[in-house]
Parts: C-alpha cells; sequence; structure tokens
C-alpha cells in the first residue's frame, strides 16, 4: 500500500479503528526526512495490511502540535486505537520492520487492560 496523506479532517478516522497505522510527521525542507521518505515507502509496499500515514508538518501545524511533535521526522505507531510509539528520528529499514514486528506480536486485550489502569489511576489522583 501506498502511504495516505493524513490531515487534521481524516487523522482520527485513519488511525482510530482496528490494525495498526504507522505516522510519518516530516517536512519537505527535513533533510532526515527526506532521506527516511524511500525506507517509509518500501517497507509500506511490504505491509499492505498496515496504513502507513505521513503528516505534514507545515501544513498541518495544529496536528504536529496536538501531538507535541518537537523534532522531525517523528515516527508514531498506533495499534487499536492505542498509541504505542512516539520517537524522533530517521530508522534504517531493518529497524522499522523490527518495530512493526514487535507491534504485531503485541497482546492488545493486556495493553488496554494497562491502559484502563493507568487511566483509572489518573482519575484517581485528579478527584
Amino acid at each position: 500500500m501506498a502511504t495516505v496523506e493524513l490531515t487534521a479532517e481524516n487523522f482520527a478516522e485513519k488511525i482510530g479503528g482496528e490494525g495498526i497505522t504507522l505516522v510519518d510527521f516530516w517536512a519537505s525542507w527535513c533533510g532526515p526526512c527526506r532521506m527516511f521518505a524511500p525506507v517509509y515507502e518500501r517497507v509500506s509496499e511490504d505491509n499492505p495490511d498496515i496504513v502507513f500515514g505521513k503528516v505534514d508538518t507545515e501544513a498541518e501545524q495544529a496536528l504536529a502540535a496536538e501531538f507535541n511533535i518537537r523534532s522531525i521526522p517523528t515516527l508514531m505507531i498506533v495499534r487499536d486505537g492505542v498509541a504505542l510509539y512516539s520517537e524522533p528520528g530517521a530508522l534504517p529499514q531493518q529497524a522499522l520492520e523490527s518495530l512493526i514486528q514487535q507491534a504485531r506480536e503485541l497482546d492488545m486485550t493486556e495493553i488496554k487492560a494497562k491502559v484502563a489502569e493507568a487511566q483509572a489511576a489518573q482519575g484517581e489522583v485528579n478527584a
């Protein structure tokens, strides 16, 4: 699957569902972003069951701010609506493939239970 452009209008729809979504926060003037782009595209072609999205931080400044993007490229991995990973830096292909494999292998029932526990604990602190 080719990469898809993510905007404020379609972002929630693309990352909120079941499955894995990768998000590349980038800008056209960013050298490391341009170096990472072909790697991201190649890996997207090898994983047609995953959504590979790209957020142009220049065009989507509010979206970049919402996710506190301070350095680009930043890669975010979301599975079943839960953000699992968000780190800046261009990755080599092998590292990107490894992250995808790790995301595939996670027990999301366990992850969602931990998220719910953390949210409940946070609610108790804020109460």
